[in-house]
């Protein structure tokens, strides 16, 4: 069977090239700019393009037909509107990956299913997910295109650690500070719950749906089956590193509030997801596979995405001003509970 992944070398995608690049039944075909070539297994075969320019892609696809094409890429609706164009009688499957995010905020219940209501009012991203759906759901119930929906939530690899609250540079900057005995943000009180899912579990229920004739014209989360608390996953990166968790919780509200001027959209990352409950229900998926489970718990993930990290100084990406919010934030909350 023949795979084209556009994009493929992302946090998600990259595990699940790996995956099929060790399984001779899939020749994988990866269209991108090249940016991580080294990254690439060598069985993998590559289309260099920036698919954002349609008429060189519609070039260099000319004449190839895809048992599945993966699109990793596309935040809005005018890009799905060009890979069907593109992809249109060319491909047996065309898996799209939304998020998680897209469900309602609050939605009726904590308990999600792919039936739960898709709406975001708190983040514009959720929203262009929404409506990428809606184009190719449409189009699947109109002419038969043969979509299926992937709506993953918070997954991470070797290279990155889960947190709720960060800045513009990722992740490096809150391990740095627990390393040096400071307090670090969470959101609300920390009791909110929240699934992490390592990437190479999350590629075990993805390609078990590619080719499947039993997720055309449907959707589905693909997330592990551990639930943790906020205060749990901060809990567990701080034991993996052998310190102290100072914990300074902040109301994702606030947070909002003072972190607008500053460019950090809490709005949507934390009202819009990383605030609310969720414990998702992956019964569906694991219906239409039954090799979907959780191998690598959030405990052992950390360790191998630390031991990773400390490895490659490239992934130390430090965020003084991040930093700096972060004390500013706290020191305004300490002297606000003087003057009370």
């Amino acid at each position: 069977m023949k795979a084209l992944f556009i994009g493929g070398t992302g946090t998600i995608s990259m595990a699940i090239v790996r995956k099929l690049a060790q399984d001779p039944m899939w020749e994988v075909w990866l269209l991108n700019r090249g940016n991580r070539k080294s990254e690439v297994p060598e069985n993998v075969h590559e289309i260099i393009c920036d698919i954002s320019d349609e008429e060189d892609a519609k070039k260099k696809l000319e004449g190839m037909e895809f048992d599945v094409v993966s699109e990793f890429i596309g935040f809005t609706r005018d890009q799905v509107e060009r890979d069907y164009r593109l992809f249109k009688g060319k491909t047996k499957q065309y898996m799209y990956i939304s998020s998680a995010s897209a469900y309602n905020k609050p939605a009726a219940s904590y308990v999600i299913t792919e039936g739960t209501t898709l709406s975001n009012p708190h983040w514009e991203y959720s929203r262009n997910k929404i409506a990428c759906e809606e184009f190719l759901m449409e189009k699947y119930r109109t002419e038969g295109f043969p979509v299926t929906i992937i709506r993953p939530s918070h997954t991470y690899d070797e290279r990155n650690i889960p947190l709720g609250v960060h800045g513009k540079k990722g992740f490096y900057q809150v391990v740095k500070r627990m390393m040096e005995g400071k307090p670090v943000l969470i959101q609300g009180d920390g009791p909110s719950l929240w699934h992490v899912t390592f990437n190479r579990d999350f590629a075990v229920g993805y390609t078990g749906l590619m080719g499947n004739p039993k997720a055309i014209g449907e959707a589905f989360q693909i997330t592990g089956d551990e639930c943790l608390t906020w205060n749990q996953i901060y809990q567990t990166i701080a034991d993996a590193l052998g310190v102290e968790l100072k914990p300074y919780h902040v109301s994702a509200y606030y947070l909002s509030a003072v972190g607008d001027k500053y460019g950090y959209d809490f709005e949507g990352s934390l009202l819009g997801d990383k605030s609310v409950s969720v414990v998702f229900d992956n019964s569906k998926l694991k219906r239409a596979v039954p090799a979907m489970t959780t191998t690598i718990r959030f405990d052992q993930g950390v360790r191998i995405a630390l031991d990773y990290i400390k490895a490659h100084p490239e992934c130390q990406v430090e965020d003084p001003e991040f930093d700096e919010w972060c004390d500013k934030v706290i020191a305004a909350l300490e002297e606000s509970k003087s003057k009370i």
